[in-house]
């Protein structure tokens, strides 16, 4: 079987040294993924890189993954955490920082542009302020929403942090950290059996989250639940 040329540029990007030093190593790797980025732009579509996602080789779905992560839209959302639940956990690291690069990247440079910028803000009034302007002129912007989310929590305004990571799950069923947030929301109210519900939904999405996990099983105990189910 012939070795899909995405894997070959993949393996071209340079592997980090002992003796690297870590700002010159970072300006490598600045240059190899933007040659890499061009590459796969030239050659790839998104559904092309989808379909590798699904690859029996180990390194096509880590090309596959990154790739999407450098150029991927919203549309590829849904078969990119699919890998989430992969055998080889570096894949499993790897889709979620694609994941959260997607979700940052919004719909258009503007979006994102715009969030990177209101997230930079040192005052919370302020960034709530940015974030309500944002979401009012892009509502489908999901991770723009969560922003907001994490901010009410922050202000111990866990009900409308709750609000917000339901309207998050409506435009991205597959946004774990808005699903777990949810349930931290909860913990704080204590709801235990809500907090319960959200950490389960969130560990079928990703069920790497360790931090998720002993949340459920000290739930579960608190409730009186089998902890081992």
């Amino acid at each position: 079987m012939s070795v899909p040329k995405l894997r070959e540029l993949y393996e071209q990007l340079p592997q980090a040294r002992q003796s690297d030093d870590a700002e010159d190593w970072a300006v490598r790797m600045r240059g190899a993924y933007a040659d890499f980025k061009e590459q796969v732009l030239r050659r790839y579509t998104e559904g092309t890189l989808q379909r590798l996602l699904t690859s029996d080789d180990n390194l096509t779905r880590r090309a596959a993954v990154d790739a999407l992560g450098l150029i991927g839209s919203m549309a590829c959302v849904r078969d990119l955490a699919e890998r989430l639940h992969d055998e080889d956990p570096i894949i499993v690291g790897m889709t979620e920082q694609a994941l959260w690069t997607i979700w940052f990247r919004g719909d258009s440079p503007e979006e994102a542009d715009r969030l990177d910028g209101i997230l930079r803000l040192e005052n919370p009034r302020r960034v709530l302020t940015g974030l309500d302007e944002l979401v009012a002129r892009s509502p489908n912007f999901a991770e723009a929403i969560n922003q907001r989310a994490i901010v009410y929590f922050g202000m111990k305004d866990y009900a409308r942090s709750i609000d917000d990571c339901r309207r998050v799950l409506q435009l991205n069923p597959h946004h774990f950290g808005a699903q777990a947030g949810m349930g931290q929301c909860y913990l704080k109210l204590r709801h235990w059996r809500d907090a319960l519900h959200a950490f389960e939904l969130a560990l079928r999405i990703h069920p790497g989250m360790d931090g998720v996990k002993e949340n459920i099983r000290l739930l579960r105990e608190a409730i009186g639940e089998d902890p081992t189910d």
